[in-house]
Order: structure tokens, then C-alpha cells, then sequence
């Protein structure tokens, strides 16, 4: 018996609409009724292709300061608001976190900022 294209489109339709569960109980069945394992088809239906989330935090670390120390302490103290004590203790116990959790657009303005004052950076 010969099945014609638009009855192969109204299946592979109907497939879609399905829930995970009903497919995989479709697949039981199928393999019941014809005697073929489809482990891997199991395995495809189970877990969809994976989704890589984008990153959407990220952490501004300060590898080194450079030959520019004091101009480092600066950009640090702009961009953190600490005090100068404090700025010059990060930038001094590098490699730093300066700033953790923030957006792309905000770690890589950091980062362009802290690389024109000498320092050495990395996102992550």
C-alpha cells in the first residue's frame, strides 16, 4: 500500500501538534505493532536539540593593572564608586573581580575603560 505526499504532510502535521507523551506513546506502539526498537528516536523525541541559552550576566576582572596604576585606580573608582582606599586595594589583589552580574553592554564599556587606563581585563 502506497501512501501519497499529502497524506504524509497530514501525519508529519498531526506528529507536530503532539504532546511529547503522545509521541512517545505512539512510538511504543509502533514498535509493538511492527517489532522494531526506536531507542534513538526515543532518545530525539525525549530531548529536543539543545537550546544554548545566551549569557546574560556577566563578571569585568581585572587581570592586571598595567604600567598605569594610578590611572587604573581612577577608572575603577568611576566605574565602582568605592572609595580610593578600597579602588587601590582591588586593583592592588589583582586578578579581581571589578564587577559581577552586569550586562554585555556594561562589561564591555568597562572594559574598554579600564583597558585605556593600562589594565589588563577579562570578561567573563
Amino acid at each position: 500500500m502506497s501512501i501519497d505526499q499529502k497524506k504524509l504532510v497530514d501525519i508529519t502535521n498531526s506528529i507536530r501538534e503532539m504532546t511529547i507523551t503522545n509521541v512517545l506513546d505512539l512510538i511504543s506502539i509502533m514498535e509493538k505493532e511492527f517489532g522494531v526498537s526506536a531507542a534513538a528516536a526515543v532518545a530525539v523525541a525525549a530531548a529536543p536539540a539543545e537550546v544554548v541559552e545566551e549569557k546574560t550576566e556577566f563578571d569585568v576582572i581585572l587581570k592586571s593593572f598595567g604600567a598605569n596604576k594610578v590611572g587604573v585606580i581612577k577608572a575603577v573608582r568611576g566605574a565602582t564608586g568605592l572609595g580610593l582606599k578600597e579602588a587601590k586595594e582591588l586593583v592592588e589583589a589583582a586578578p579581581k573581580n571589578v564587577k559581577e552580574g552586569i550586562n554585555k553592554e556594561e562589561a564591555e564599556s568597562l572594559k574598554k575603560t579600564l583597558e585605556e587606563a593600562g589594565a589588563d581585563v577579562d570578561i567573563k
